[in-house]
């Protein structure tokens, strides 16, 4: 046991960079509050505390550091995040003109960004859509954009 009380810094040393490179590649800032936990136990060993109470001060640092430091971190890495929607979630809402005569209930359309789609109508009941009318898009399903006839505003 004398062994490892002489030689327990290298092994918290070795456990917080250990820590830190996994923190570095997985960015949960789990490993880092283990990280932390590690660094106590190396900071209480050089006071010539015994090697179990280090590892309960390890544990116990680790721990209060999950649960009461990591939340507020994981938080505040969230909030600054951009809300944009992108990809096909950015695609409902917009508009588009029909390009070929709907057969059916399926045609084409080119959307406000000058995307072409193959298109169903969304609501059957409407009435066949031609080349020239405007539509908007409800929903992607697959590579099909779901789409209504445009309300039409006079002014």
């Amino acid at each position: 046991m004398d062994f490892i009380q002489t030689y327990a810094w290298i092994i918290w040393l070795a456990l917080v960079l250990v820590f830190i490179i996994i923190e570095v590649t997985t960015v949960t800032f789990m490993f880092l509050m283990l990280a932390i936990g590690s660094l106590a136990g190396l900071i209480v060993g050089i006071f010539g505390v015994p090697f179990w109470a280090q590892v309960l001060v390890a544990a116990v640092v680790a721990v209060l550091m999950l649960f009461a430091v990591r939340p507020p971190l994981l938080r505040a890495l969230k909030r600054g995040g951009d809300h944009a929607r992108t990809g096909i979630d950015a695609l409902s809402g917009i508009t588009g003109t029909v390009t070929t005569d709907f057969n059916g209930n399926a045609g084409t359309v080119r959307l406000a960004n000058g995307e072409t789609w193959t298109a169903k109508l969304a609501d059957s009941s409407h009435s066949p859509l031609a080349a020239g009318d405007h539509v908007v898009v409800t929903e992607i399903k697959g590579a099909t954009a779901m789409v209504a006839p445009a309300e039409r505003t006079t002014l």
